[in-house]
């Protein structure tokens, strides 16, 4: 395992709204077979707990209460988790969209980032992490310990997660989002997040076992390798193509029985890719 960690503590803002209610339904899953491998973190620093929050002041966009309104927005569309809607006030989602389109920072919609890529909708993003923190590993430690995430993008999730999880691992394939997810990130000092470039398809083996797994971009199956990182106990959530040919958000729990495969709500995310480009 890759002990290595970026030096960075952090300091965000933290906003927590009442909850909402989910559903969900079960159908089978394919699974690609592939190869894990590893790409390289940032400067290494000490630290294995998610950053503390904290309430900064300011006006406009840096306002705590134009957060706080999403949030709202969020337990109403059903997000329930309090740690979820806690970290999505916490973290200033218009410092990750260009400066363009920051009015649009904390609407319920997805923006281009760059590259034929986009930053998911509030609710997907919050939607995806709650199930995230409901594996049974998470469930019984009080907490999830070690995620990796499947394609990082401009950075937001991968921040989002960081007040979730003791430790993140996120990997992008494009080296332009990369380097912008880096820039982004930078000022917030993360001391858990750990930024990879490589291909995702073959998740971070060194970094495994993950009690979570939540990838950005949907395939026609999930990768083999994902499956085999994850801990027993384990959760991977991903958009994966249906035999439809739309795209549906997946959730699998390794068991002790095997994979237990469930399909959700619709989706649409970028097509998975492997490779470095």
């Amino acid at each position: 395992m890759n002990n290595r960690r970026p030096g960075f503590p952090a300091r965000l803002d933290q906003a927590v709204a009442s909850p909402g209610a989910r559903s969900a339904t079960s159908a089978p899953l394919a699974v690609a077979s592939t190869r894990p491998a590893a790409a390289k973190p940032l400067r290494p620093s000490a630290g294995d707990r998610p950053p503390s929050l904290a309430m900064p002041t300011g006006l406009g966009m840096d306002s705590a209460a134009v957060r706080q309104r999403m949030v709202q927005k969020l337990a109403a569309q059903g997000v329930q988790s309090p740690a979820v809607l806690a970290a999505m006030g916490a973290v200033e989602r218009h410092r990750f969209v260009d400066s363009a389109l920051v009015n649009q920072a904390y609407e319920d919609t997805s923006l281009p980032i760059g590259l034929g890529q986009t930053i998911s909708k509030p609710n997907v993003v919050a939607r995806m992490l709650e199930l995230l923190t409901q594996a049974p590993i998470a469930q019984s430690a009080g907490g999830l310990s070690r995620v990796l995430e499947i394609g990082t993008g401009c950075g937001y999730q991968a921040a989002v997660l960081s007040q979730l999880a003791r430790e993140v691992y996120s990997i992008e394939r494009l080296r332009g989002l990369h380097e912008k997810a880096r820039d982004n990130l930078r000022p917030l000092r993360l001391a858990n997040l750990h930024l990879l470039l490589g291909d995702g398809m073959l998740g971070f083996e060194k970094g495994a076992p993950y009690a979570g797994i939540v990838a950005a971009a949907g395939g026609e199956a999930v990768p083999e390798a994902w499956c085999q990182q994850l801990a027993m106990g384990g959760r991977l959530v991903a958009p994966t193509v249906m035999a439809d040919g739309k795209q549906a958000l997946v959730v699998i729990d390794k068991t002790l029985h095997g994979l237990q495969q469930t399909v959700l709500e619709a989706v649409h995310f970028v097509p998975l890719k492997s490779g470095i480009a």
